[in-house]
């Protein structure tokens, strides 16, 4: 009997070893590596905002470079509280009002996901905290079409308010799995990063805004010149590291998708500033040092809802292509003297709205294929164009409108545009009752 027991004691071990295995691996879900990457993405896009606050800083004039730096931070510090509170159950959880916006009650402050581990193999916490830095940069982005002529309390009023109400629905609309236009068409509209959800939304929100606010005093026949273009270039620069986090990251993988939204998002960059700088040659024999900062942001912008359906020369086209649209928006707003300050509409908006719709034309035929299967007859890509622009058109709209009437009620209760005096003595003295530059005259 012993010996009995005895021969049969490996065969019990085995099984024991072999059964905890695979009661571990079933147990353990997290992938570490697709975590660490998500982790790295995360603080990749929030070093994007210190970016903006640089690159729209460096192009204001010296008595606002603090006022218009603390649209930035005040967006990571506003939405920073709202996103855990409201934001992420707004754009995230379960459709309510007929899919119009998310909600769960568990997602308020986050408190039911401590323990989620998704699909994706992350915990829910670092997706969550991933997607609120999208949250944070695309109000901070509004701020650079009204620059040096808002009240800094109605402008977190304003994005506190835009954000609950224009990015989270659209955001749900988009990227929610029951969002109406993530299931619009075979595989929905396309937007990879947040060409539509950021891009466009936060751009057509400052054209209204430049509107609605109207012009700087003295604009345009007043000089109003950069403070600080090497700071502006350094910006540009630490939002060209941070965007690959936030394309390549946006993949929610650690993968071939990955490796391929980081390759697009490099080549894009690349291809805008060589384009607008060619451009910039032919039209004034010389390159800038803002073209160039100017022509990295729209071939970022132009990839974002393309990074992970487009192939390397559909992202060197694209690039190529924002640049010189965007280059000629910029020019007609001159001609049309609307004072969109620091081109918030001329780059992220056009660049969003380029990048929405022309990347319909260099998808990967592996996506077609796939878009192909799912319908009986096939998909084109003409059809899908249809799916890009309604959209980009309903995107357009809806935050033109909301905007407006939020807009217009800050304006008539907390006051969104500053007295004269206010704005020619400058934002840093007027709302802060600072100078960026120490005893420089800020005049």
């Amino acid at each position: 009997m012993i010996k009995k027991i005895s021969a049969s004691l490996p065969l019990l071990l085995a099984a024991m070893m072999f059964h905890n295995t695979g009661w571990a691996a079933e147990a353990v879900t997290t992938d570490t590596g697709t975590t660490s990457w998500m982790l790295t993405s995360t603080a990749l896009v929030l070093l994007m905002v210190p970016g903006l606050a640089m690159f729209y800083g460096g192009l204001v004039r010296t008595k606002n470079v603090v006022g218009t730096m603390m649209h930035s931070f005040g967006a990571m510090v506003v939405i920073g509280v709202l996103w855990p509170l409201l934001g992420y159950a707004l754009s995230f959880g379960p459709g309510i009002l007929g899919g119009f916006v998310g909600w769960d009650p568990k997602y308020f402050m986050l408190q039911g996901i401590d323990d989620t581990i998704m699909s994706t193999h992350i915990p829910e916490y670092v997706f969550a905290m991933f997607q609120g830095k999208f949250a944070i940069i695309t109000p901070a982005l509004i701020a650079g079409a009204f620059a040096e002529r808002v009240n800094f309390k109605g402008y977190l009023a304003f994005i506190a308010l835009w954000s609950i109400l224009v990015y989270s629905p659209v955001c749900h609309w988009v990227w929610a799995a029951d969002g109406f236009l993530f299931n619009l068409g075979p595989k929905g509209a396309i937007d990879f990063a947040g060409g539509t959800v950021v891009h466009i939304s936060s751009g057509v929100t400052g054209l209204v805004a430049a509107l609605f606010l109207g012009a700087r005093k003295g604009y345009p026949k007043t000089a109003m010149s950069p403070s600080n273009l090497v700071m502006t270039l350094m910006g540009a620069g630490l939002l060209w590291v941070g965007w690959f986090g936030f394309n390549a990251g946006s993949a929610i993988a650690s993968n071939l998708d990955t490796a391929r939204a980081l390759t697009v998002t490099q080549m894009a960059a690349a291809s805008g500033a060589f384009t607008w700088m060619l451009i910039e040659f032919l039209h004034h024999g010389k390159g800038t040092s803002l073209g160039v900062a100017s022509g990295i942001l729209a071939g970022l912008v132009a990839i974002t809802p393309a990074a992970g359906v487009v192939p390397p020369a559909g992202a060197f086209a694209l690039g190529a292509i924002a640049a010189v649209i965007c280059y000629l928006a910029i020019m007609v707003k001159g001609k049309l003297g609307y004072d969109d300050s620091l081109d918030a509409f001329g780059v992220h908006g056009i660049g969003g709205i380029v990048g929405a719709l022309a990347l319909t034309f260099f998808i990967r035929p592996s996506w077609m294929a796939e878009a192909s299967a799912k319908v009986a007859g096939g998909w084109s890509v003409w059809q899908q164009f249809g799916v890009q622009a309604t959209a980009v058109g309903i995107t357009i709209a809806y935050a033109a409108v909301v905007s407006l009437v939020l807009l217009f009620i800050i304006e008539k209760t907390i006051g969104l545009r500053v007295k004269e005096s206010d704005e020619m003595s400058g934002l840093d003295h007027s709302m802060h009752g600072e100078q960026g530059y120490g005893l420089i005259n800020p005049n």
